[in-house]
């Protein structure tokens, strides 16, 4: 559908995948995030791919120093960022060399040429410009110089050149959104609040946003504009969100739920910190958050506060996790509610430190010395890591264990819709702590024994420090049952160990059924997925079914305990296909666990899975 428009044509389109890339510096995050929140107050359903550089300050114009930001949005579900970005923003040719392998022939890519200077085109390799070889010449390639154009429109302001340049990335947005027919009040309002106590900021920024969205319109270098509707959803308020963010809203609603306050224990680290940040800020609702100064540290506060009667978390990422597992270890023994948040990223060591992968899986299952089972869970999408946390609460509380929730970098920073919640429709009930004697000694009298057990769940009773009556040890000595006692006989170890294993298997009986997704009903082939995969897989599977192919889908957001179905679903298939964000970490232990030749995928590059690559593993299997 085509619209005549006064400047320019409006074209329709059904969805849009767009990625600004510039220099660490040049603020790409901020403009794809007011891009995102523009698309989302007009309706569209998205998902989103910051992608960070690594360094604090890579050296400018670089291809180590590249920053990126990834958006599909479009008039219907939306499932991942999308494979392959259909416009790039490039503030410089670091950034335009970095992303051009992703770019599909005919792609839209618009440049600053101010930056495509000698100097710079050096630092990346080119001999000559790419926007004169022929290099772009499969591409629609715009050439605009944002730079000087954008200190022009400045030139009333008494900043340096260097603070107008700055806002060259504020031009882009007022370009991209005329484009793409967005409006810019949201983005206005945004920076009056962000720069209401710099007035000298505030106007250079609203100029230069105005002027991109000018440019647009007096320009003969853009002959259509573009239009995405909104996208049907189910009625509701509505609010941008990442999983991070998502993440934190939950342990506090948890909080809320159970009547426990929350104490965060925590050391920034990469991708994780953000829950820091955001519990911080949320004091107010009884939050209380100790920047520790280090991990060990942290998870012992976390425990400290567990042990106090609070809902202890700590967060973390998978080298974090490594130095925690001596202190969880230790709550394993001392049987107390303990939240680890595992915001995994590339390994091993430092790794990949702002590139999402799935490689923790076996540490956060065996990565402690002796049989110290927990239990595991795994949010599927940035907004599904707000249910997760009231999960993990309700796990971590009802069985006195620890519960280690495997997020990863690609949903803590990724975006979607979310709709808010009311408080009344969550589940979670209020935590009570033992008051009052459990037992009788020998001599009749009433004493408090912390290790006898729930007949269901197992737990032991939680007992506040200080309650009169029910004074107890605790420790990383092995106890005695019942009583608590130091106990070193072999067969009370036995029983401890058996306990506890017990008590973590014993949740997969309050845990829901995994669900098949199998509309066909005689599908061959099941896609099988956990955390983050689930976008990708659902977007593969979904192209494969348009094409008539018979494919099943299933996700598991628990992992230790398994679903109690799940063997019985994995043997209803003739072939099970698992892709996984590392080398197979899930497929060896549903192999080992059920007997099913698990057929592994695997990939670790620091990206998600584009699903189209997905959708060519997955159609192999069903044509074989």
């Amino acid at each position: 559908m085509v619209i005549q428009g006064m400047t320019a044509t409006i074209q329709q389109l059904d969805r849009v995948v767009i990625r600004f890339a510039g220099d660490s510096g040049d603020g790409m995050q901020l403009t794809g995030d007011r891009f995102t929140t523009d698309a989302a107050i007009l309706g569209n359903d998205l998902s989103t791919l910051p992608n960070f550089p690594a360094e604090i300050r890579a050296p400018q114009g670089t291809l180590p120093g590249v920053s990126s930001f990834q958006l599909h949005f479009a008039d219907h579900d939306v499932l991942t960022p999308g494979d392959e970005p259909d416009v790039l923003v490039a503030m410089n040719p670091a950034a335009l060399k970095a992303n051009l392998a992703d770019l599909p022939r005919g792609a839209t890519i618009i440049v600053d040429t101010d930056e495509f200077t000698k100097r710079n085109l050096a630092k990346v390799g080119y001999a000559v410009s790419p926007l004169d070889d022929g290099t772009l010449e499969s591409y629609a390639v715009h050439p605009v110089a944002l730079t000087s154009i954008t200190v022009e429109a400045l030139a009333g302001t008494e900043l340096s050149r260097k603070d107008k340049e700055r806002a060259k990335n504020m031009f882009a947005l007022g370009l991209l959104s005329w484009l793409y027919t967005r409006p810019t009040q949201s983005t206005e309002r945004f920076l009056a609040l962000k720069f209401g106590g710099k007035p000298d900021l505030l106007h250079a920024n609203l100029l230069a946003l105005r002027a991109g969205v000018n440019y647009g319109e007096t320009t003969e270098e853009f002959a259509v504009r573009y239009e995405v509707g909104p996208a049907p959803m189910k009625p509701g308020r509505y609010r941008n969100i990442t999983g991070n963010i998502a993440l934190s809203y939950g342990l506090v609603t948890a909080s809320h739920k159970t009547g426990l306050p929350l104490v965060l224990g925590s050391y920034p680290i990469t991708p994780a910190s953000d829950i820091l940040h955001t519990l911080s800020g949320l004091k107010r609702f009884g939050v209380t958050t100790i920047q520790a100064e280090d991990e060990i540290a942290g998870v012992g506060a976390a425990l400290g506060a567990a042990f106090g009667g609070a809902l202890g978390v700590t967060t973390t990422s998978g080298p974090g996790l490594a130095l925690k597992a001596e202190t969880i270890g230790l709550a394993v023994s001392l049987e107390l509610p303990l939240i680890v948040c595992d915001i995994q990223r590339g390994g091993p060591s430092t790794g990949l430190p702002t590139k999402t992968e799935q490689a923790d899986l076996l540490q956060a299952m065996f990565g402690r010395n002796g049989e110290s089972p927990v239990a595991v869970v795994a949010p599927q999408s940035p907004g599904d890591c707000f249910d997760i946390a009231l999960e993990a609460v309700r796990i971590a509380t009802t069985y006195r264990t620890p519960v280690i929730v495997l997020s990863d970098g690609y949903l803590a920073n990724g975006s979607e819709p979310w709709a808010i919640p009311s408080i009344a429709d969550l589940p979670g009930q209020r935590v009570a702590y033992t008051t009052e004697p459990n037992a009788v000694d020998d001599k009749g009298d009433p004493v408090f024994h912390p290790y006898l057990r729930d007949p269901e769940t197992l737990a032991r009773p939680w007992a506040v420090p200080g309650t009169a009556g029910l004074e107890h040890r605790v420790g990383g000595i092995e106890k005695a049952d019942v009583t608590g006692n130091i106990s070193y006989d072999p067969d009370n170890h036995d029983l401890m160990v058996r306990l506890r294993q017990a008590k973590i298997d014993g949740i997969a009986d309050t845990i829901p059924p995994l669900e098949v997704d199998d509309p066909s009903a005689d599908a061959k082939v099941l896609v099988l997925g956990w955390g983050s995969t689930y976008g990708p897989i659902a977007a593969a599977v979904r192209d494969l079914r348009l094409q008539g192919h018979h494919v099943a889908r299933a996700h598991l957001r628990h992992l230790n305990p398994f679903p109690p179905n799940t063997g019985e679903v994995l043997q209803a298939y003739d072939r099970v296909i698992l892709p996984e964000m590392n080398l197979g970490q899930l497929a060896l232990l549903l192999r080992a666990r059920y007997l099913v030749d698990i057929q592994s995928h695997t990939a670790v590059r620091g990206l998600p899975f584009p699903s189209s690559a997905l959708a060519d593993v997955i159609l192999k299997a069903v044509n074989a």
